[in-house]
């Protein structure tokens, strides 16, 4: 009886991590929208937040091909701890929260570089 619970719970246990995995791979899309309101907020000055369009600052990529350029996971510490690039950008301080919702935000618009409408 006792070994029956056991192996129970340890499966309800397992199901509940896949649960919040598949969350953590699958970003929801509101938090998507709020990178997008993050972007237009805090980056659409020099760069072109949607998906076309010239960014306004020629030295700065588009969002939609950011992800061709850095890792997610690389760019998410970056910004975290604010990052240095060669063009001039300035001084922010992003909270994590912040940061997963504006890289959930470029995942949903990245595009090759090669098919990036201007």
């Amino acid at each position: 009886m006792m070994r029956t619970l056991f192996i129970t719970m340890l499966a309800l246990a397992a199901a509940g991590c896949g649960g919040m995995q598949a969350e953590q791979a699958a970003p929801a899309p509101s938090m998507a929208s709020d990178g997008r309101d993050i972007a237009e907020a805090e980056c659409a000055g020099c760069h072109a937040v949607g998906a076309y369009g010239e960014s306004p600052m020629a030295a700065a990529p588009p969002f939609r091909t950011v992800l061709s350029r850095y890792s997610a996971d690389v760019l998410e510490e970056d910004l975290i701890s604010g990052i240095r690039v060669a063009h001039p950008m300035p001084d922010f301080q992003f909270n994590p929260q912040g940061v997963d919702a504006l890289i959930a935000y470029l995942q949903s618009i990245q595009v090759p570089p090669e098919a990036a409408p201007q």
